[in-house]
């Protein structure tokens, strides 16, 4: 049925993450950088409440990891007031995937697609958002510059952890919500070969100036996280700043052989027995 080992785990973590209702209602918790791990760690599967980004820049937070600006938060999106925002922000929901939803604001104009938007726009489509689910809030946060200080679509640097250890380093230079190139690096920025295949193949590239920065916190952020998660950042003028947790990446399709044998490997090394 599954492609491989590594897919099949991965949808046996989808299965126990959202098919299980006592795991799914946690979705909609709110924690705090001030609480105390163990009350971060009291539900089951405790890692899931991470997929709530709110939760993920608390958690990270908690850790000591930079997170954009927060601007504004909430469900009544009729209250935003874009006249306190700066020219460039971010919108984004607590919950989602694959950068549905999200406004990668440069004055009218939304980069992930290119499109201009009023604020009538973006508050009608965000509402519709909210009212068609209801356990779902929006971020509006910091646009993170890039290291030369500049503000094109930022690029990705997603790294596959498991307990502490990285099986690689995968970079998207986006172009578009999905459209982009990728390439795929170990920790010492040693090139690898292609691990994932949902984007263009990019160039290799030189390793960001927060590399080692980025490397520490992700660690650390996994270690804490203790199963898989590939965990993303941004590599920027103040230094390496935390993006989300992604527990079920690509659904476990897509990846090469090559990609799939590193995987199940650290997998089974690093994380024996863990969902």
């Amino acid at each position: 049925m599954f492609s491989s080992k590594f897919t099949r785990r991965i949808h046996e973590r989808i299965d126990a993450f959202y098919r299980d209702s006592e795991v799914r209602k946690t979705l909609v918790r709110k924690l705090y950088a001030s609480d105390d791990i163990s009350v971060w760690k009291d539900s089951k599967r405790w890692q899931f409440q991470l997929n709530n980004k709110h939760n993920s820049r608390e958690f990270a937070q908690k850790f000591n990891c930079k997170v954009p600006d927060l601007y504004w938060e909430g469900r009544k999106v009729e209250k935003i007031n874009f006249g306190n925002l700066p020219e460039k922000y971010v919108i984004r929901p607590t919950i989602g995937y694959s950068a549905n939803m999200v406004f990668l604001m440069q004055g009218d104009k939304n980069l992930f697609d290119d499109r201009e938007y009023s604020e009538a726009d973006i508050v009608k489509e965000l509402s519709f958002a909210v009212k068609e689910n209801p356990e779902l809030d929006f971020l509006v946060e910091e646009f993170v510059s890039n290291e030369n200080g500049q503000y094109p679509i930022p690029d990705d640097y997603k790294i596959y952890s498991f307990n502490g250890e990285i099986a690689c380093i995968q970079v998207i230079n986006r172009t578009g919500r999905k459209k982009g190139t990728t390439s795929f690096y170990d920790e010492n920025w040693n090139q690898l070969e292609r691990v994932q295949q949902e984007y263009l193949d990019g160039d290799a590239q030189p390793a960001p100036a927060c590399l080692q920065e980025m490397i520490q916190e992700a660690k650390r952020l996994s270690k804490a996280y203790e199963i898989f998660a590939r965990i993303d950042f941004y590599a920027t003028q103040k230094g390496a700043v935390f993006g989300e947790f992604t527990p079920t990446p690509f659904r476990g399709n897509g990846f090469t052989p090559f990609g799939r044998k590193l995987l199940i490997n650290y997998w089974d090394k690093y994380c024996p027995g863990m969902i």
